[in-house]
């Protein structure tokens, strides 16, 4: 019988490139005061075997105090596998866009795998693939989503954390627009025409792209409720096309389905917004 009364943290890989994972070892000093208090009992990228002493496997064994998801659900294997680890898991938290939103290789799911698979496989035969890439709460109940490509640091520690203390994690719901105001730079759009998806998606990347002049590109997700259709029409009188606004939201997060309405809205054409309204 285990006689360590940690709780205990897992984490898995789906389809990804594995970069939410290593911000979660990038945590480093912050890491180490965690486990004192916290079991982590099984994280292939950190180690080669469960607790390890047990054999290395993909499905792990459980059951898990704390689930810590990357990827997104591509393969029939991929479903069988999330079920396995939601039965085994107490909590289970998605990390990054393609947990959350299918992430990058959502873009299958505009257009016909079968030809993509035939393009970039020698031997397509032996690719067993999903026609789509979903996110993990597509297939199973999710405790909390944490956004991002990849995630921040101290929002990761913060969910962490607050499961350890039994609360809800405190992640702001605001737009990169209040980080923008945050830390006192100025509305590129405003101030240089820059075409900015800035209003429409969640904060937690500090406002980088803005603070250096460069149009937020949404590696954050959308914000709960985006206005799109005043971010459509400001993107289109910036000077965007049709097809620049349609590809500036299929990139980290394709698949989300706030974004369902932007085809039909990019299409209307460029208009002249409002000139008291602000997108949210």
């Amino acid at each position: 019988m285990d006689s360590d009364a940690r709780p205990s943290l897992a984490v898995w890989k789906f389809a990804s490139c594995d970069g939410c994972q290593l911000t979660l070892l990038d945590c480093e000093d912050e890491l180490l005061p965690l486990t004192g208090r916290l079991r982590i009992a099984h994280f292939l990228e950190m180690s080669t075997a469960e607790d390890s002493q047990e054999p290395v496997t993909l499905a792990g064994t459980g059951p898990y105090d704390l689930s810590l998801v990357e990827g997104s659900v591509t393969t029939a294997e991929d479903v069988q596998r999330i079920h396995h680890i939601r039965r085994i898991s107490r909590r289970l938290v998605t990390i990054g866009a393609c947990a959350t939103a299918g992430g990058v290789q959502a873009l299958r799911n505009f257009a016909d795998v079968e030809e993509f698979r035939a393009a970039v496989y020698a031997s397509p035969e032996y690719i067993a693939t999903l026609d789509t890439s979903t996110p993990i709460s597509a297939h199973v109940p999710v405790d909390f989503e944490l956004r991002g490509c990849p995630i921040d640091r101290g929002q990761l520690l913060e969910v962490i954390t607050a499961f350890l203390a039994g609360r809800r994690p405190n992640i702001s719901g605001q737009s990169v627009c209040f980080e923008c105001k945050r830390r006192g730079t100025t509305c590129i759009t405003v101030a240089h025409g820059t075409p900015c998806l800035g209003p429409v998606t969640h904060a937690g990347c500090g406002a980088l792209c803005p603070a250096y002049g460069r149009g937020c590109y949404g590696c954050f997700g959308p914000v709960a409720q985006p206005n799109l259709e005043s971010m459509v029409r400001q993107l289109r009188h910036d000077g965007m096309s049709e097809r620049d606004v349609l590809r500036v939201f299929r990139t980290f997060n394709a698949a989300s389905p706030e974004y369902a309405p932007v085809p039909g809205l990019a299409a209307q054409g460029p208009t002249e917004p409002p000139a008291e309204e602000e997108p949210r």
